[in-house]
């Protein structure tokens, strides 16, 4: 019996690669050269192949040919720290697109940058592009190029007609909005991050020629459902002509607008959008809408019969708007989030909302924070609050309310939401 010592003393037949493992390891190393191949295989073995693919591979190879699995979570985990995959549907392959294509406008620099960057990379995103989230929008670097009095460099003085068009140079969304077929939601903040001591106010704000080239750009864009602009300065001259072109959206239902420099005549834009669409969810906050805003939007949300959350935390509606808004909810029977808070409304906003609640068997969230409802209109409240059967949030804090009526409107509170959730299991064991 003859006996084979082999050189590598830690060689065993169980360190023999199958035929099956060669085979995906051929096809993994020519996946260019055949991807006809790849194509044909199983869905079984296209996942075995994925943790051998190889990540250097062009997206124009790898875009359509290779599903959603392993190799697009090792794409995404090379190349940003944090992936949190609930955040795209449970989908790494549409992480990847998205935040590549993210990546891509958040650093395109207007006359510098070719185009063609962004519109190579369309054809590959666009099948699995459901939202953007822009942080970032860069000005053209000629714009914050001065001179320098110590080098004796003159320094040159702009028109304008020169300083308006070089105001009005972001990144223009209708190439990219035309090609997404799929993108849902569209979350826009015109800044620059980490501009250091090149800072200026320019660098944080919309500008004229931004709002209509956004007006074009929405038009071709019939699948979005959910638009947010913030911290962007939208006033009312830039508000009227972006609400304009979205009365007629077919799927427009969530509108963030929120800490932007909006007025009474921009809030009436936005009330005329309310009448006119389909929206079910509104932010407004931290704005500067006063009372004739208010009034505005109460009118049309005592008719509205779409609206679910309203969001106007931060303006300055005043005990007149407070008034209205609470006045149109006897009507309403749709809104169920209503936030007030820091608006400067005092009791007399207050003993109308009580009013309202003993009767409203809609609204759930109420929050009135940051007010100066004092002693009558937490008495108000709190009497109100017996009669009431369905909120089940009510946030009162710093409104100089009582302790004995914060505590009375915090009982009624509890046992709404004790009732709620009997509901919810009798329901589950049906």
């Amino acid at each position: 019996m003859r006996i084979i010592i082999a050189e590598d003393p830690n060689w065993s037949l169980d360190l023999v690669p199958s035929l099956s493992s060669l085979c995906q390891r051929c096809i993994a190393g020519t996946i260019e050269e055949n991807r006809d191949l790849f194509e044909k295989l199983t869905p079984q073995l296209k996942d075995s192949i994925q943790p051998r693919l190889s990540l250097s591979l062009p997206l124009h190879v790898t875009a359509d040919l290779v599903p959603d699995g392993v190799f697009w979570k090792r794409c995404c985990q090379q190349r940003w720290n944090i992936c949190d995959i609930s955040q795209y549907g449970h989908s790494w392959k549409r992480m990847f697109f998205e935040r590549h294509l993210e990546n891509l406008i958040e650093l395109f620099v207007p006359d510098e940058t070719e185009l063609k960057v962004i519109l190579d990379a369309l054809p590959l995103c666009k099948n699995y592009v459901k939202r953007l989230n822009i942080t970032q929008l860069l000005l053209p670097s000629r714009k914050f190029v001065k001179g320098r009095d110590d080098d004796q460099h003159e320094i040159a003085m702009l028109t304008n007609e020169e300083e308006d068009d070089m105001a009005a140079s972001h990144f223009d969304f209708g190439t990219v909005l035309a090609e997404l077929i799929h993108l849902e939601e569209l979350h826009l903040v015109y800044r620059i991050k980490q501009c250091g001591m090149n800072f200026e106010w320019s660098m944080f704000q919309i500008t004229d020629r931004d709002c209509r080239a956004l007006t074009i750009a929405f038009k071709a864009c019939k699948t979005l459902k959910v638009l947010r602009i913030r911290q962007s300065q939208i006033d009312d001259k830039k508000c009227r002509p972006l609400l304009r072109c979205l009365m007629d959206h077919p799927s427009l239902i969530e509108l963030d607008l929120s800490h932007n420099v909006i007025r009474d005549s921009g809030a009436r834009s936005v009330a005329e959008l309310l009448s006119k669409g389909q929206l079910k969810k509104l932010n407004i906050c931290n704005n500067e809408i006063d009372i004739y805003g208010a009034k505005a939007l109460a009118q049309v949300l005592s008719n509205n019969s779409t609206l679910q959350y309203l969001n106007m935390r931060l303006n300055q509606v005043k005990d007149e708007g407070g008034q209205a808004i609470a006045e149109a909810l006897q009507n309403n029977t749709t809104l169920t989030y209503l936030h007030l808070g820091g608006n400067d409304l005092s009791s007399i906003t207050a003993i109308v909302l009580s009013k309202v609640l003993q009767q409203n068997e809609t609204l759930k969230t109420l929050n009135l924070s940051c007010n100066t409802l004092g002693e009558v209109g937490g008495k108000a409240l709190a009497e109100a609050m017996v009669h009431n059967r369905t909120l089940i949030e009510c946030d009162i804090r710093q409104t100089d309310m009582d302790e004995a009526n914060a505590a009375s409107i915090n009982k009624a509170i509890w046992d709404n939401q004790c009732a709620e959730w009997d509901k919810e299991v009798l329901q589950r064991r049906r």
